[in-house]
């Protein structure tokens, strides 16, 4: 049989070597090479160890990969198909140009059909994005019942795991129904008696899921407004929006736990600011009522989606942290806008951490950059970034962590994407011991929208009672008494909307 692929492995562990005995080596045919490729190897080779027992709720699945340039690295979409409850059983991999039939090379595609009948698999699980004229085909080729699904079906169903609220679940209906309808409709195509492998969900029909769709999007315009308003009911009520985003397993929650002043049983380990209560008439809780006391911080992909707040007392200034999406690469585009009430808690923040693994590969780190400013695109306020684990990174490879960083930045001017303007230099941080975190709460300080004032008002009940107010709302710097007592000096230092605020009623008073 002649074969178009190249470094096609089927095995149970990535990079593995697939022998019958020790030792040996199968490549499917003897000293074959694939000259389909320039100066491409035909590496097909396999090892057939024993495929973990089927258990009673568990769903078996093989990895499929492709790489027109370099052999595929199965790591990340190994990690999401486990934390998705999968067992992955095997895998292929390939280093060739796009197949338009099955994303894979046919060889390849064939090699996977017998994997998944010997291993008995539920799934195939491709790294990358298909078609639907691909999911089709590929499903069409694979034994029957056996699901397709590439890399963002799989993402949506992690996210669809890890949704708790009403806003993510929206959000993953609207993401997957604009997936399912092109797929939909590549099914009705060819032929409308068949049933596509993609386990879709929800009425078969097309004007019933664009129906859906367009249901999908009033509800969400809901929420947005909702979440709109109640940012501004929080900068009304002196807060700070900060919101932290990253690539996924960046450790975008750990950071969030370092920062907060409280969360369930540990106090943050700097120094933490007022309270927001301090027997005054105090914001009602009602202005953050998504506030969280617990956090999970344990390295586990994929699992924001629903954003959480903390509040946290950066260099004096009160804000509230939003802890908010992890980002993945290969989502396409219709999936990022799906996300957009998500997303928007990142670009209409005060001030944007941007997570990155400063222990990844400098490709890795890239790639992770490239993702996340690309889904963000623009931001109202500055965008600090995060280096962070560097507990974990020599002085060299953080100096090629800054160097790799400002790369990207670069690049990302010359194609004129918004957000490369507001970054601010790097901070280099470790979440797990906290290293740096004094250096990026003055950044974030710094990078605050601040205003200050001086006012002169009478010593009286009304001025003690606009100093209250002012005090619950952080913007008090200094308070001078006259010395005959009947006047009162007051600096005013905190976001302009509500210094301007506190000077009108001074004035008044």
């Amino acid at each position: 049989m002649s074969r178009d692929d190249t470094n096609s492995t089927n095995t149970g562990e990535p990079n593995s070597t697939n022998t019958g005995e020790p030792n040996s080596t199968n490549t499917g045919e003897p000293n074959s090479t694939n000259t389909g490729e320039p100066n491409s190897t035909n590496a097909a080779t396999r090892t057939d160890t024993d495929p973990a027992p089927r258990d009673a709720h568990g769903r078996r699945a093989v990895i499929a990969a492709r790489d027109r340039d370099a052999t595929p690295d199965t790591t990340e979409i190994r990690g999401l198909a486990v934390a998705t409850g999968y067992t992955v059983v095997g895998e292929i991999t390939q280093r060739r140009r796009e197949d338009p039939t099955y994303g894979l090379g046919r060889g390849a595609a064939e090699d996977l059909m017998r994997l998944v009948a010997e291993r008995d698999a539920d799934a195939v699980i491709y790294d990358g994005e298909l078609s639907p004229g691909q999911t089709y085909s590929l499903g069409e080729l694979l034994p029957a019942g056996v699901a397709v699904i590439d890399r963002p079906r799989l993402v949506m169903e992690r996210f669809a795991d890890a949704a708790d609220s009403r806003a993510a679940d929206r959000q993953l209906e609207l993401a997957r129904l604009r997936y399912e309808l092109p797929r939909l409709r590549e099914a009705i195509a060819r032929d409308h008696t068949e049933e596509v492998r993609l386990r879709p969900e929800g009425d078969s029909r097309v004007l019933d899921a664009e129906r859906r769709i367009e249901s999908a999007e009033r509800a969400l315009d809901d929420i947005t407004d909702d979440r709109a308003a109640r940012r501004t009911r929080r900068r009304e009520a002196g807060f700070d929006l900060v919101a932290v985003a990253g690539y996924t397993n960046a450790g975008k929650s750990r950071l969030c736990r370092r920062l907060a002043d409280d969360v369930d049983g540990e106090i943050g380990s700097r120094a933490t600011g007022p309270e927001v209560s301090s027997g005054r008439d105090a914001p009602s809780e009602a202005t953050h009522d998504d506030l969280d006391s617990t956090l999970a911080t344990g390295d586990r992909l994929f699992e924001t989606l629903s954003a959480t707040t903390h509040e946290a007392t950066m260099d004096g200034r009160r804000t509230l942290v939003t802890d908010t999406v992890g980002f993945v690469d290969d989502l396409p585009h219709d999936a990022i806008r799906s996300f957009r009430a998500t997303i928007d808690a990142v670009r209409e923040a005060d001030c944007v951490l941007l997570v990155v693994d400063a222990s990844d590969e400098p490709s890795a780190i890239r790639r992770a950059l490239h993702t996340s400013l690309s889904a963000i695109e623009g931001t109202n306020g500055p965008v600090v970034p995060v280096l962070n684990k560097v507990d974990r990174v020599g002085v060299a490879a953080l100096e090629t962590v800054v160097e790799t960083f400002e790369t990207v930045v670069d690049e990302l001017r010359s194609d004129d994407l918004p957000v490369a303007d507001s970054l601010r230099p790097p901070i280099p941080t470790s979440a797990r011991d906290g290293t740096g975190v004094g250096d990026l709460t003055a950044a974030v300080a710094d990078a605050l929208p601040t205003a200050t004032a001086t006012v002169e008002a009478p010593n009286s009940g009304e001025t003690e009672s606009t100093l209250s107010w002012a005090y619950d709302r952080g913007v008090i710097a200094d308070v001078t008494y006259a010395v005959d007592g009947d006047g009162v000096t007051v600096e005013l230092a905190g976001r302009p909307s509500v210094v301007e605020e506190a000077t009108r009623r001074f004035g008044s008073s």
